[in-house]
């Protein structure tokens, strides 16, 4: 009679690796469409907004394009190696938290702004200092939702996703320097005490 162990032997480490595999495979694709989706609902909620007197706007598809082709070249491993993709249960399961968290702040911010809310370093016809809502606690809570959201990213899919943690933090913190010298000159009897009394990006810290 033949040993059945050797073939259940092999057969139990093969599940658990297809279990992985799908599970994976379906954290991917949860996080990819709600990407796609946020920006797809960035771009409708940009009409009706205020004048604006940067030349940053005219080019606000372009940028938002490039992110949506970056996220179909990850979702399509381009830029992943099996060595970097995430397949434990609870790593996967922080960062969806972490994800859904950072494009929470993003929107509850963006809806807070209204009318107010340009693409970076925009400056607005007739600017408005909001310091309510989420921005009680940061002065950029939009880039903070959004980096939340990258790093929920990378703790959940990849950790090549990192990368863009840092590149895009960069370009917030830069983005937010020129943003805040606009508003000083607009609010000059005001916005130095909210940036005395506020983080710009991590309450508490940054």
């Amino acid at each position: 009679m033949p040993n059945p162990s050797p073939a259940g032997t092999r057969a139990g480490p093969q599940r658990r690796s297809m279990g992985e595999v799908s599970t994976v495979h379906v954290v991917d694709i949860v996080i990819f469409v709600c990407w796609a989706a946020f920006w797809l609902y960035w771009v409708a909620a940009a009409f009706g907004n205020k004048a604006s007197q940067s030349r940053w706007t005219r080019f606000a598809a372009f940028r938002i394009a490039i992110f949506v082709v970056i996220l179909v070249l990850v979702r399509a491993n381009v830029f992943r190696g099996n060595h970097a993709v995430v397949s434990n249960p609870w790593l996967q399961g922080v960062g969806m938290a972490v994800f859904f968290a950072g494009l929470a702040l993003a929107v509850w911010a963006r809806v807070y702004l209204g009318r107010n809310w340009g693409m970076p370093m925009t400056q607005r016809a007739e600017p408005e200092l909001v310091t309510a809502g989420p921005y009680r606690r940061v002065r950029h809570p939009i880039y903070s939702g959004l980096l939340l959201a990258v790093i929920g990213t990378a703790i959940a899919v990849s950790v090549y996703w990192l990368v863009a943690t840092v590149l895009i933090g960069a370009y917030f913190i830069y983005s937010a320097t020129v943003e805040e010298r606009f508003m000083a000159s607009q609010f000059p009897g005001t916005y130095p005490e909210y940036k005395r009394s506020t983080k710009m990006l991590i309450p508490f810290i940054l």
